[in-house]
């Protein structure tokens, strides 16, 4: 194992993370390196982390093992605790090159952990990426951080307070990915909504994506990473349904249906703000796909708080769903407040992900003998504009093609479609 090793759990940032990391590793040439990089959202994502750092020594006992990401920012001891484990970073930390540099002098066999305060980091910006390797999307970093204190969420304590990247830095950013090669950039944050109230004069998101789309014409392909439906702009609402450059895809974080559960949860939003959002973004462009997060069994939930979430699943158009079980997160409001029994967690969130499969599954349905367009990744897969996952039959144009496909059925959750037209040929491989 010559090249650093990823292993990455959680969210799109992690992601963008993930390759930052493999960066500074690399260049610190720290060979024989795997890396985890955790998340702290639930209690199976952490059991997976741990999991995963058990299997990497198993697979390179020689190699050396650094745990990182939000789970290690919150429990540093409980990794270092464990024998695999070699070093353990916060989340300043890890995208901090000098500190890859550091790792790379150390003896093999001399253990170090690396945890800082997070809530008194304020920087962000001079961490983002000119690509990324092996992938024909790239992720851009905007926004770091979180404000709010929803009361069953411990990653403002994992990523400290929000800060936003300024427009000229994402604007220049931009470029250099599209002169790069790559197709299609995701805007991506902690708390995306939020950008720009750390700035001078507070400008909004729909500020920074009209101003990035004027000033970058040759950004054809633009998404947006979760957004919270309290706190969509009236110029982001515009952009959204007027340029074909944003892509027809929403994913909300809508977490419940129900509007006493929001409140405890302490959400900014009701149920009527989420339908009213979706019937009025896609009364003015019917395309628009919208996707939820939606946690299933939050303390105090009954039977029929929990079917007003049911329900607001057909009654706002939801067709991707991200369903999660509540998982106490220790710290936080929420794990003190009385639970719904695990088992009847679960259930609640078996019935929420069989619902969002029938309304995933009918909207592919629907696209069978239509022409889409979708973007071509490694593998012969992709997705559409939409972000309905596609794999194309035969031979299948390079990862990084834009291209028009004519959608043949559905497989296994997935378009099988074949060119129809000749496509738009990035310079990105994945």
């Amino acid at each position: 194992m010559s090249e650093p090793l990823v292993v990455t759990f959680g969210c799109r940032l992690n992601a963008f993370e993930s390759e930052l990391m493999r960066r500074h590793a690399r260049a610190a040439g720290l060979e024989q390196t795997v890396i985890v990089h955790t998340c702290a959202v639930t209690a199976e994502a952490e059991r997976q982390a741990r999991q995963a750092i058990r299997r990497a020594r198993r697979e390179h006992p020689n190699a050396r093992i650094i745990v990182t990401g939000c789970s290690a920012q919150l429990a540093a001891e409980r990794y270092r605790a464990m024998p695999e484990v070699d070093h353990v970073l916060g989340n300043a930390e890890k995208r901090d090159p000098e500190v890859w540099r550091a790792l790379a002098r150390l003896p093999v066999g001399e253990r170090r952990v690396e945890v800082g305060d997070i809530m008194v980091v304020r920087e962000t910006a001079s961490h983002l990426l000119d690509g990324f390797d092996g992938r024909s999307r790239a992720f851009l970093e905007v926004q770091q951080g979180c404000d709010h204190r929803c009361t069953f969420c411990i990653i403002p304590f994992a990523r400290g307070p929000s800060r936003s990247v300024p427009l000229d830095v994402v604007i220049a950013r931009a470029r250099a990915l599209i002169a790069a090669g790559y197709a299609e950039i995701v805007l991506t944050g902690v708390d995306l909504t939020s950008w720009g109230q750390d700035l001078d004069g507070r400008p909004r998101l729909g500020r920074l994506v009209a101003a990035l789309l004027d000033a970058v014409p040759e950004l054809t392909r633009l998404r947006l990473s979760s957004l919270d439906p309290a706190e969509l702009d009236p110029e982001l609402e515009e952009r959204l349904v007027g340029d074909p450059r944003l892509m027809p895809h929403l994913h909300l974080s809508v977490q419940s249906g129900d509007d006493l559960i929001l409140k405890r949860m302490k959400r900014r939003h009701d149920r009527a703000t989420v339908i009213a959002l979706c019937e009025r973004l896609r009364a003015r462009r019917p395309e628009l796909v919208f996707g939820a997060d939606l946690i299933a069994g939050f303390p105090t939930e009954d039977e029929a708080m929990f079917d007003r979430t049911l329900a607001l699943v057909e009654e706002a158009g939801l067709t991707f769903l991200h369903v999660f079980p509540f998982s106490p997160r220790p710290g936080t409001p929420a794990a003190r407040m009385p639970q719904v029994p695990l088992a009847v967690r679960a259930e609640r969130a078996a019935r929420l992900r069989e619902v969002g499969a029938l309304r995933r599954d009918a909207f592919l349905r629907a696209q069978v003998g239509e022409r889409v367009r979708g973007l071509v990744e490694r593998g012969g897969r992709g997705h559409t504009d939409q972000y309905a996952p596609f794999r194309i039959v035969d031979a299948a144009p390079p990862a990084g093609s834009v291209c028009t496909f004519d959608v043949l059925a559905v497989e296994d959750g997935a378009l099988r479609v074949r060119p129809a037209a000749p496509c738009e040929i990035g310079s990105r491989a994945a």
